[in-house]
């Protein structure tokens, strides 16, 4: 049976999360690419490159992202939220890598890093989210 995740759940599921997908809209192309993301409470941070998304973005600021799990059980959560995209500078982009870098420094070895994006022009978005909804199934034995 699905079941509706709480708030509370949802929070917990999206904190314990690194990758979602964001999904942007224009002139009849949808298009769908997974992010390393932060998560406020309110708002989805990500920091990447210009591109395809964010040119998409830029031109329709609708946008939607989710979060899923799948686990071995045959049990599933998954989080959709719908927002407005927003473009960061300044101190506002430098909190959104902030939000994200405590989030995944931990998973990081500090001495194997290599560049990322060479070449392109770094973009520090944030999601303002106007609805997020959850999901889930839960199997027992």
């Amino acid at each position: 049976m699905i079941l509706e995740m709480s708030p509370s759940e949802i929070d917990e599921f999206v904190l314990s999360q690194k990758v979602g997908r964001v999904g942007c809209h224009v002139g009849g192309e949808t298009y769908v690419v997974p992010v390393i993301f932060g998560w406020d409470g309110n708002c989805i941070y990500v920091y990447t490159t210009e591109g395809k998304k964010v040119d998409m973005m830029r031109e329709n600021q609708r946008v939607c992202f989710e979060i899923d799990e799948y686990l071995t059980s045959g049990g599933w959560r998954s989080v959709i939220a719908q927002g407005v995209f927003e473009e960061l500078e300044g101190d506002d982009a430098g909190r959104a890598l902030q939000i994200i870098a405590e989030r995944v420094s931990s998973n990081r070895d500090s001495g194997n890093s290599r560049p990322r994006g060479e070449g392109r022009t770094p973009v520090a978005f944030r999601i303002r989210t106007s609805e997020v909804t959850g999901r889930k199934v839960e199997v027992t034995s």
